[in-house]
Parts: C-alpha cells; sequence; structure tokens
C-alpha cells in the first residue's frame, strides 16, 4: 500500500511539473509581444521604446528563456505566479477573486452529474424492460454530443426569456447558477452515465451475483450491494478526469451566462496575451486535476483491494 500511495503521489508531482513546463514553452514563445500589448491597451496610445523596455525588465521579459524559466518555476513552488502584465494585479489575487465563482459552479455541476448519471446508469441496468432500456441508454450520447453553448444559449431561451425563472445573466445566487450548472453537466453526466451502465451490464454477468441471488436477496438489493460497488470504480475515474474540463468548459458556460469566475480571467487574459495570469491559470487547472485523480488512486483500494495488489506484484516483478 506504502509503495502504491508513493508512485501515484510521484506521478501527480511530475504532471504537475510537465503542465508548468510545457505552458512555459508554448506561452513564452508566442511571436506577439505581451509587455506591447498592455501597453498600448492602457491609454489606447503607442507607447515609447523605453518604457516598453522599463516595463520588460521590470517583469523579467528581457531575460534569457531559460533565466526566465528558473525563476518562474522557484517562485511558483513558493506559491508566487507573479503579477499580472495587464494589471499589475498578483495572479495569485486574481484567481483568488475569480475562484469562488468558478468552484460554485463546478462543485454544483459535478453533483448533478454523478447524481444524474449515477441514477440514468443504474436504472438503465436494473431494468428488464427492452424498450426502456433502450430509451434510457440511448439519453447518454444525446447528451454527450449536444455543444455546450447550444444548450446553454437553449436553456437561456426557456426558463430565462420564456419562462422567467432564473435570472437570464451575471448573479452569483444559486438560482443564477442552476442553467450554467446544467449547461456544463450534461456531457459530463453523460459519459459517466455510459461507463458505469456498461461496467454495471459487466458486473451482472458475474458469478457472485448468481451466488447472491441464490441466497434470496432480490434484484434490487443485489445491485445495490454486491454490483454497485465493484462497477463504480470506472466511473469514478473517468469523473475524475471529467474535473479538467469543467474548469475549461467555464470558459464557454461563464461567457455565456455573463457570469464572473476563472472562465471568464481566463478568456481576459488570452485575448492580451497576459503570460503570467494564463500560466497561474494552467497550473492551477492541473492541481486541481492531479489533487482530484490523486485521492480517486488513493479510493481505489478501498473500494477494490485487489488494485494495490496488482500494483505491488507489478513493482516486485520490475525490482
Amino acid at each position: 500500500m506504502r509503495r502504491y500511495v508513493i508512485g501515484r503521489i510521484l506521478q501527480a508531482v511530475l504532471v504537475l511539473w510537465a503542465a508548468f513546463s510545457l505552458s512555459f514553452v508554448v506561452l513564452y514563445l508566442l511571436p506577439s509581444d505581451p509587455v506591447e500589448m498592455a501597453a498600448n491597451a492602457a491609454d489606447g496610445l503607442p507607447t515609447d521604446a523605453a518604457a516598453i523596455a522599463e516595463m520588460r525588465a521590470r517583469y523579467g521579459l528581457d531575460q534569457p528563456i531559460w533565466v526566465q524559466y528558473w525563476h518562474a518555476i522557484t517562485h511558483a513552488v513558493h506559491g508566487d505566479l507573479g503579477y499580472s502584465i495587464s494589471t499589475g494585479q498578483s495572479v495569485t489575487g486574481a484567481l483568488a477573486d475569480a475562484l469562488p465563482s468558478t468552484l460554485a459552479l463546478a462543485a454544483l455541476a459535478m453533483v448533478f452529474a454523478v447524481l444524474g448519471g449515477t441514477g440514468l446508469a443504474v436504472a438503465a441496468a436494473y431494468t428488464e424492460r427492452p424498450r426502456l432500456r433502450s430509451l434510457l441508454t440511448a439519453l447518454p450520447p444525446l447528451g454527450a454530443s449536444m455543444p455546450q453553448f447550444w444548450v446553454g444559449l437553449l436553456l437561456l431561451q426557456l426558463f430565462s426569456f420564456r419562462f422567467k425563472l432564473v435570472p437570464a445573466f451575471g448573479g452569483t445566487g444559486f438560482a443564477a447558477t442552476i442553467l450554467p450548472a446544467i449547461t456544463l453537466a450534461l456531457p459530463v453526466g453523460a459519459v459517466i452515465a455510459q461507463v458505469l451502465y456498461s461496467s454495471l451490464v459487466t458486473t451482472w454477468r458475474q458469478p457472485f451475483v448468481e451466488v447472491a441471488f441464490a441466497k434470496g436477496a432480490s434484484r434490487w438489493w443485489v445491485q445495490l450491494r454486491h454490483v454497485l460497488r465493484p462497477a463504480v470504480a470506472p466511473a469514478l475515474t473517468v469523473a475524475g478526469l471529467w474535473v479538467g474540463t469543467v474548469l475549461a468548459g467555464s470558459v464557454v458556460t461563464e461567457t455565456v451566462f455573463s457570469r464572473p469566475g476563472i472562465g471568464r480571467l481566463t478568456q481576459q487574459s488570452v485575448l492580451y496575451q497576459d503570460i503570467p495570469v494564463v500560466q497561474g491559470i494552467v497550473v492551477f487547472a492541473s492541481l486541481v486535476f492531479v489533487t482530484v485523480n490523486l485521492l480517486i488512486d488513493l479510493a481505489y483500494p478501498l473500494l477494490d483491494p485487489r488494485v494495490a495488489q496488482r500494483s505491488s506484484r507489478k513493482e516486485s516483478a520490475h525490482a
């Protein structure tokens, strides 16, 4: 178990380093000059070369790229992600201002996705009516194929403009978060439903299910007590992988619904090529992704002890 945990932690650190390094190289090799863009955007007038050179020196952009990389990664290890070129605000401060709204949206979206996807998969696997099962299993591909911006606009048209049940734009309350959360949750819940249903069907065919029926257990009890637990691991992996997708999807969703948050901050930072802020957003998204998947990896042995045993046998064989 200790080897399993240490191995997963080292993988998480490696993923974080790779995300930071790749994003650094890509952002800093872009052809346009972020300092010049920020200086010209401040008053709409061209800025003299001396002011641009002073601003570039202030942010360390006049140094060789390897020096910039070393300074950036050493400061990032200590929690310092630098300062925004366009606003002068610290990147951590900008993330802290935008984070609460996005976290509330992402958390509600994941709740909708997990509950909806799990409920749909469990219902489809439980029913013995072929037509109802076919109908239920046809819903996830439909949900996964619909574009998020189209879903958001459709929900706005129906529930905000026509029925006037929830606010159309802006706002951070629960009522204003429902439609954006559903927009984000739909593709995630659809994929969870597909994976979980496939795993449930496979688990239903295992010999221990027949043993449970032979002991007199009902179909509902067998599914909840014996089938669901071993079948949930693949869906749990998918849910962890889609956490990063939820954060990425917040860019489109927060734009459609005019919500403050990480999505809008990302849009503005990319528009003005604010490299430190974009870098900070990439690192933050990678940290969330790595943390969630690390927790899921650590939960696997609790769901199925054979996971840790297989990992130990593989490491012993390589040794």
